[in-house]
């Protein structure tokens, strides 16, 4: 019995796109994934007219892509979607790793309180890309289903994309293309582009399995368990009594059989040792594989998600990775396209995300390597130190099932303004901020929640009448730049309000904390809630500074880091 009902989305024909020569429009997406919804919103939200393309009329097939990792829901709540993924998905913070029957690892995503939302969410991707659909129906996204890509041409000033169509096939210009076509990408691979890395040689299989269970929600892993030796399996749950259960079946595996229901449904039964009823609601085999573009950025195009950079599923870092392409992109195309900033802005979205690639790369093949073992070497050592981790506290830290997702911290960006003054913490300039619990007009509320999609300043204060003069000076003229920059208030004591300020009262300290704050102290934070700067004191002028290098107006910074972008050949 299926959970789930595909939508299916109304086609609309290309009439009004095919009057007269080709049509320019501002900005073009390819692909209605997960990571190509998440741009088409971000460029609403920041005020930009998109056309999104995509050759299907609904939501992906089974489960796919299912964790979430907590900085993916934090870019979810900016994007205004975060409440109904995280009120459909099942919540958790704990991960188990068994050897067998025996646990040797146990981990928690988010160990200390005060976060709004948990280290992790499990959710069927159809779920999060139709409510990603229907945010960016509201928001005015000019959504062209059954709209297939099959030719992109590159400009100097732009693209022009083909377009086939049930009714007939046509041509439109665009200044700026975000490709985000999936690990396949036809437009990569149409325009030559190169791609590199590793391929895995082992096959696993996804089986989303339909029961109820009382298992926790936590993400359990076992290594050479009785009921599948000499393999790993791998159990999560999800919404509406879905289990997804992947099993490791070798590289000599046969796909075409692996995948019929007569051999899957009995490793399930041996997996929960009792008769308890099920259902087999999907299933596939999959390879993965660990590589990425050489850049993201190819003239005015621009590669996201899986399309630009590909890792293998154990840690969660393909879709929750490309939401945080999207979050560092946006902001910045929206700035040039404004004519507020140089086009030098977008090489900061090449460099900052290619090390977040690589990073992600790194991470995903020690945990591949771990699973799945290339030499016997390797496999003798993974072997000794599960076995050493189930009496020997320091091999447990060995013990690699796939470390989860976590936010990139950006502390070599070419928009870093250095610190000057001495901090404590992760705060680091490059850094996305944590959040904290905090109280807006006298009502209970999370600090992340009041940031985002402009540049603000965070500045620290024991009350609104103990606040910098200076700043209260200033605020009006931050604000009415030509890229403003909102003043917000954080105050140790909740008291009364600062006219034209926003006001955020510390409740429990945990801003301070995290932020090491005190009186005086400012944080210059970018549309994507990552940290560009901070001060001890408020510096009208050091404020200016950090802006202009956070937006490549200071080209002197910016160009001495800038990687060369080369543009495709038309």
């Amino acid at each position: 019995m299926a959970t789930y009902t595909y939508p299916t989305f109304p086609y609309r024909g290309p009439a009004d796109l095919m009057q007269g020569a080709p049509q320019r429009k501002p900005l073009v997406v390819i692909g209605a994934g997960p990571v190509g919804l998440a741009a088409a919103i971000d460029a609403r939200l920041q005020g930009l007219e998109v056309l999104l393309f995509d050759e299907e009329d609904s939501v992906s097939f089974g489960s796919r892509a299912v964790c979430y990792a907590k900085r993916a829901l934090e870019i979810l709540d900016r994007l205004g979607v975060g409440d109904p993924i995280v009120d459909k998905g099942v919540s958790w913070n704990v991960g188990r790793t068994f050897l067998r029957e025996e646990e040797v690892y146990r981990f928690n995503l988010v160990p200390d309180a005060g976060h709004k939302r948990p280290g992790m969410i499990n959710l069927q991707q159809y779920h999060l890309e139709e409510a990603l659909v229907r945010r960016a129906e509201a928001l005015g996204v000019d959504l062209r289903w059954k709209y297939k890509v099959v030719g992109v041409q590159p400009l100097d000033d732009g693209a022009r994309v083909s377009i086939e169509t049930p009714d007939g096939a046509f041509e439109i210009d665009t200044d700026w293309l975000i490709v985000a076509d999936g690990a396949r990408s036809n437009v990569r691979r149409q325009l030559g582009l190169d791609i590199e890395g590793h391929v895995f040689k082992d096959r696993f299989l996804i089986a989303d399995v339909i029961m109820k269970a009382d298992f926790p929600a936590e993400r359990w892993f076992w290594f050479d368990p009785p009921f599948h030796p000499n393999q790993s399996v791998l159990l999560h749950k999800q919404s509406d009594n879905v289990w997804r259960i992947d099993f490791q079946l070798g590289w000599d595996a046969d796909p075409e059989e692996e995948k019929k229901p007569e051999n899957i449904l009995p490793r399930v039964k041996a997996m929960l040792g009792d008769e308890r009823e099920f259902s087999l609601e999907w299933a596939s085999i999959y390879t993965f594989q660990c590589r990425r573009m050489k850049n993201f950025r190819h003239g005015r195009l621009l590669f996201v998600g899986d399309a630009a950079h590909q890792v293998s599923p154990f840690g969660a870092r393909g879709a929750n990775s490309g939401f945080q392409d999207t979050d560092d992109l946006l902001w910045k195309l929206a700035l040039v396209m404004k004519g507020l900033a140089p086009e030098a802005l977008l090489d900061t979205y090449d460099a900052d995300r290619t090390y977040a690639a690589d990073e992600n790369i790194r991470n995903s093949t020690r945990s591949t390597d771990f699973i799945t073992p290339k030499s016997a070497v390797s496999r003798l050592f993974r072997n000794a130190a599960l076995e050493l981790a189930r009496t020997q506290p320091f091999a447990r830290k060995l013990v690699n099932s796939g470390r989860l997702s976590v936010p990139a911290f950006l502390v070599h960006s070419a928009l870093n303004t250095p610190d000057v003054d001495a901090f404590e913490g992760d705060m680091v300039p490059g850094a996305p901020l944590d959040d904290a619990p905090v109280r807006v007009a006298g009502q209970d509320g999370w600090l992340l929640d009041q940031l985002g999609n402009r540049f603000q300043l965070l500045a620290f204060a024991d009350s609104v009448e103990q606040m910098d003069p200076a700043l209260r000076a200033q605020a009006a003229a931050l604000a009415s730049g030509a890229i403003p920059v909102e003043v917000v208030l954080v105050t140790a004591h909740a008291g009364s309000a600062a006219a034209g300020l926003t006001v955020l009262h510390d409740r429990d300290g945990m801003v301070d904390q995290r932020l090491d704050a005190r009186p005086g102290t400012c944080y210059l934070l970018r549309p994507d809630q990552h940290v560009a700067a901070r001060w001890r004191r408020f510096d009208v002028v050091a404020v200016r500074s950090a802006l202009a290098r956070a937006t490549a107006q200071d080209t002197a910074s910016t160009a001495a880091q800038r990687p060369a972008t080369q543009a495709v050949a038309a």
